[in-house]
């Protein structure tokens, strides 16, 4: 059974930012369990977490049904869910992007938030409470030449506002956080291999560098919790100024501090 303030299932919880939240919500006096459709973490996951033995593809909507099932019923109702599995786009050209990788972007990005809202979503409402995160981007906010992903995440800004309509009646709120550029794996992978610049990246926020998981992580934690209680429905960027920064660009740029 679950522990202090209750259960958060968090999916994508082997890496990155799933990965962070974890310890977040630790803080905040939750408990974790994590489901991923990898088997192993990145990294060592916090202690008191719970990891799901079973690979999850979120997408599936069978194996979310039976899945979600089987943990609720191991280990007590869900108060809170993170929906932080995700796959990053393709940065092709339109002409040149595979529909095999836009369909498969959109089947994990929009499709699977959507299962999962649904599935754990439709037990909360019944029980009168819960909270969910989904987990969007900055190209939610803005426009990216990742055109399979851009659009999925835009999905899911869109899908948060309208559940959370639905639901809050029900008392269930639902939000979004939108992570700019993250220290994560796949960020630093995609920064090794060339096609990210670290020095870009960081001119371009307002703070002048990367976000690190944990501080997504802090933001979904507070978002789940009584802290925000009367908040629903919003997009919360997490992106170290950089929406704030890039218009910025045509007047010359950031100005250096006085």
């Amino acid at each position: 059974m679950s522990s202090g303030k209750g259960l958060v299932l968090v999916t994508g919880g082997l890496s990155g930012i799933g990965l962070a939240t974890q310890a977040a919500l630790h803080e905040a006096g939750f408990q974790a369990v994590a489901v991923d459709i990898a088997t192993k973490p990145t990294s060592s996951v916090p202690a008191p977490a719970i990891l799901w033995p079973y690979p999850l593809d979120v997408s599936d909507e069978t194996a979310v049904t039976r899945e979600v099932e089987a943990i609720e019923r191991q280990h007590g109702p869900l108060v809170g869910l993170v929906n932080a599995a995700g796959i990053l786009g393709k940065m092709h050209r339109p002409h040149r992007l595979k529909l095999s990788d836009w369909d498969r972007e959109m089947a994990v990005d929009l499709r699977g938030t959507f299962i999962m809202c649904r599935e754990v979503g439709t037990r909360m409402v019944n029980r009168r409470h819960g909270s969910i995160v989904n987990v969007a981007s900055i190209v939610s906010l803005s426009s990216a030449p990742v055109h399979g992903y851009g659009p999925a995440k835009a999905a899911v800004a869109n899908l948060t506002q309208t559940l959370a309509a639905e639901w809050g009646p029900a008392g269930v709120r639902v939000n979004a956080v939108s992570p700019g550029f993250t220290r994560t794996p796949a960020l630093e992978a995609g920064i090794a291999a060339g096609v990210l610049s670290y020095g870009q990246l960081t001119q371009t926020a307002a703070l002048g560098r990367l976000v690190e998981p944990i501080e997504v992580g802090r933001a979904i934690a507070w978002l789940i919790g009584p802290g925000s209680s009367a908040i629903t429905g919003v997009n919360l960027p997490v992106d170290a100024g950089f929406l704030a920064a890039v218009p910025w660009a045509a007047y010359g740029g950031l100005r250096s501090p006085d």
